[in-house]
C-alpha cells in the first residue's frame, strides 16, 4: 500500500472535505486522486470544480481506490457497509475509520470480513489546515498499513497511536475538544467586551493570546502551572482572576464537560444497534 492509488472518502461531510482538503494543501494527494461520495451531488459542487471526483456511488468509489475512508455519522455505517461489502477486496484495501464510536471489529463483522485491514482515526476539524491532533488505533492491520496511516495524518497535524479502548476519551479530548477550547476563546472575548473593548478587537485579542498559549507548551515543553507562575505575582491581577474562576467551578466544569462527551461519544453506535 502507498500513496501513488486513488482514495475514496464515504461521507463527505465537514470532517471528509477537511481531511480531503489538508491533504491536498499538504500535497500528499492530487484531488483527482481522491473521490468524495455523498448522497447528493449538489453539496460537492465546489469539490468538482476543484478537481475532486465526486459521486453518489459507494460502490464505485470502492472498486476505483486502494484506500477507503469510511467518514458518515454512526447511524449511516450499517447501511454504507452492506453497500460497499461486495467491492471490498482484502488483498487491496485499506480502510480508515474516522466514524465516532465504531470499533475496528464492529467494521469486520458488518463486512464479515475478518481479514480485513482496518485503522480507526479520530481527527479534528483542524485537519483543514494542517493542524489537527489525531489519534489512531488498531486491532489486526500490518505495521506497513499503520505506518501508511499515520503518515497521511502527519502531513496534517500530529498523530499519537493509542490502545483502542481509549478511542472514546481521545473523541472527547481532541475532537470535541476543539468546541471546548473554542467556546472557553468566546467566553474570554466576552469578557473583553465587558471591560470595555469592541467585539472584534477582543475577538483578535483572546484569539491570538490562546495561540500563544498553546505555541508556548508546545515550543517549551512545559506543564501549564509552569507558564501560569511567570504570569502570578503576589496579590496580583493574575491569581486574583484565576481563583475567582475557580471558585465558579472553570476547571471542574471543563474536565465534566470532556468525561460526559467519552461516556457520549462510546455510546454513538451502539445506541444505533
Amino acid at each position: 500500500m502507498d500513496l501513488n492509488g486513488n482514495m475514496a472518502i464515504l461521507g463527505s461531510g465537514n470532517m471528509g472535505l477537511a481531511f480531503a482538503d489538508g491533504l491536498v494543501k499538504s500535497q500528499t494527494y492530487q484531488a483527482s486522486q481522491i473521490t468524495l461520495t455523498r448522497r447528493s451531488l449538489h453539496g460537492l459542487s465546489k469539490q468538482a470544480e476543484q478537481g475532486y471526483n465526486v459521486t453518489i456511488n459507494n460502490f464505485e468509489a470502492v472498486s476505483n481506490a486502494s484506500i477507503v475512508v469510511l467518514a458518515v455519522l454512526p447511524q449511516q455505517l450499517n447501511n454504507l457497509l452492506a453497500e460497499i461489502k461486495e467491492a471490498i477486496d482484502v488483498s487491496r484495501h485499506l480502510i480508515i475509520s474516522v466514524v465516532t464510536g465504531v470499533a475496528c471489529r464492529d467494521i469486520k463483522t458488518q463486512l464479515a470480513e475478518e481479514n480485513i485491514q482496518v485503522v480507526r482515526a479520530m481527527p479534528n476539524t483542524a485537519i483543514s489546515i494542517g493542524q489537527s491532533m489525531t489519534c489512531i488505533t488498531t486491532d489486526n492491520a500490518n505495521q506497513v498499513n499503520v505506518a501508511l496511516t499515520k503518515r497521511l495524518f502527519e502531513t496534517v497535524g500530529s498523530v499519537v497511536q493509542i490502545n483502542e479502548e481509549l478511542m472514546s476519551s481521545a473523541t472527547a479530548l481532541c475532537a470535541s475538544g476543539i468546541a471546548f477550547f473554542l467556546r472557553s476563546i468566546r467566553a474570554a472575548s466576552q469578557g473583553g467586551v465587558e471591560i470595555g473593548f469592541h467585539a472584534e478587537d477582543a475577538l483578535k485579542m483572546a484569539v491570538q493570546t490562546a495561540k500563544g498559549a498553546a505555541d508556548l507548551l508546545l515550543a517549551h515543553g512545559t506543564h501549564p502551572e509552569h507558564e501560569i507562575d511567570k504570569v502570578t505575582s503576589p496579590k496580583g491581577c493574575t491569581i486574583a482572576g484565576l481563583n475567582e474562576m475557580e471558585h465558579n467551578g472553570f476547571s471542574a466544569a471543563l474536565i465534566k464537560g470532556i468525561k460526559h462527551a467519552a461516556v457520549k461519544a462510546s455510546g454513538l453506535y451502539k445506541d444505533t444497534n
